[in-house]
């Protein structure tokens, strides 16, 4: 038997790291993704050290220290009145406790650095999968301009929305979280006179929160506001939000809350979704990553990351198996990450409740306990995800 070949759908972070990491384990891959371009809509993301040791294996450490941010803390704070209700030390702490860096970076940077590294004849651009057809020894996948390939492994990285995932398991629409998000990017300068630390600042209050913190080296201001709401109709990241209702939405919130919306001379909003955890993510010789199989909210910053884990377990599993070993090493690759990444999407969906508790008891009880560094991003609470190394999953 010879060894597999595999097709990744989707050119995304989580697509273009399975890629990466495929090709580097001498693994027959391409990647075909139905854009025309390829291009990374959002802003800033969190890449934390369970991220940056699988980028760093794929030899991306000097290109992340160059255009990233490695901020000094984690600083959580109250809605009103800017108390610290928990500062978390990130920076050397953290690479010192796990022996990897915790960034910020822009969406865009990091895509433009993964795809930089692929040959550009294992990339195919303007391809939509539209059917596939399994058989015992292969997958036919088909595409809406007509190509077709026959492959022994498809990869769904496509995205919430993810066509593979929908041929596997039947179409369904994701759930509403009842968060909207307020998102932009603003000069550095603009804001210098808030002398705004490296860190990255998470604000508190009821049925709200904001996040920010510097990308592209600190010439970028990146910030999300998140605001409760009912229902929603939009679909696209690249919604035109209207400034006016943002800082309407955060009136009456800390000075410096309300001068960084001000700064802005445009933002976007978008509603969050996600999904409950799948029971399972793959069928014979197909599998899926990322938003495809775990969509989660962006509460525990670990999208990315997690995606990010995915490609380089899939990897790791794919190397040196025969054709015929295809089907087992996926239901491996589940059986690794499926629980995990369940884990994460109940926390990060925990997270929506303790951020956006109103004043009271169970708010000042929340306060107690990230006094104590019982609670959120303390070290202690998130080494389980920090310390783990998605590229060798014989050690998990």
């Amino acid at each position: 038997m010879s060894d597999p070949s595999v097709a990744v759908v989707g050119g995304g972070i989580g697509g273009a790291t399975a890629m990466l990491s495929l090709l580097r384990a001498g693994v027959d891959a391409h990647l075909y993704e139905q854009s025309t371009e390829l291009r990374e809509v959002g802003a800033g993301i969190q890449l934390s050290p369970n991220a940056t040791r699988v980028l760093h294996e794929l030899g991306f450490a000097t290109d992340l220290a160059r255009v990233a941010v490695r901020s000094q803390a984690v600083n959580q704070r109250r809605w009103d009145d800017g108390r610290t209700l928990q500062r978390t030390p990130l920076a050397d702490a953290v690479e010192a406790e796990f022996g990897a860096p915790h960034y910020q970076i822009h969406r865009a940077d990091l895509l433009a650095m993964l795809m930089s590294a692929i040959p550009a004849d294992r990339v195919h651009l303007g391809h939509r999968l539209t059917a596939i057809e399994q058989g015992a020894d292969e997958v036919r996948a088909q595409f809406a301009d007509g190509t077709r390939i026959v492959v022994d492994c498809l990869v769904g990285a496509d995205g919430i929305h993810s066509n593979l995932r929908a041929e596997l398991f039947g179409a369904d629409a994701p759930r509403f979280t009842g968060c909207v998000c307020y998102r932009g990017l603003i000069p550095a300068e603009r804001v210098a006179h808030l002398d705004i630390p490296r860190e990255v600042q998470v604000w508190m209050g009821p049925d709200k929160h904001v996040v920010h913190y510097y990308v592209q080296g600190g010439a970028l201001l990146n910030f999300v506001a998140v605001v409760e709401q009912d229902s929603w109709t939009g679909e696209s990241w690249t919604d035109k939000g209207d400034i006016a209702d943002a800082l309407a939405a955060f009136d009456g919130w800390h000075p410096q809350v309300c001068s960084i919306l001000g700064a802005v001379d445009e933002t976007f909003i978008w509603a969050l979704f996600d999904r409950h955890p799948l029971p399972q993510w793959s069928q014979g010789r197909c599998t899926l990553l990322g938003d495809a199989c775990h969509p989660m909210l962006p509460f525990v910053a670990q999208g990315a990351a997690q995606a990010i884990e995915d490609g380089a377990t899939l990897a790791a599993i794919l190397r040196d198996i025969q054709r015929d070993g295809v089907p087992s090493a996926l239901k491996q690759y589940e059986h690794l990450r499926l629980p995990r990444t369940a884990q994460v999407q109940g926390q990060a969906m925990g997270n929506k409740t303790r951020f956006h508790l109103a004043d009271g008891p169970d708010q000042i009880a929340r306060d107690l306990k990230m006094a104590q560094d019982e609670a959120g991003f303390s070290a202690r609470a998130m080494a389980w995800l920090y310390a783990h190394d998605a590229t060798r999953p014989d050690r998990t």
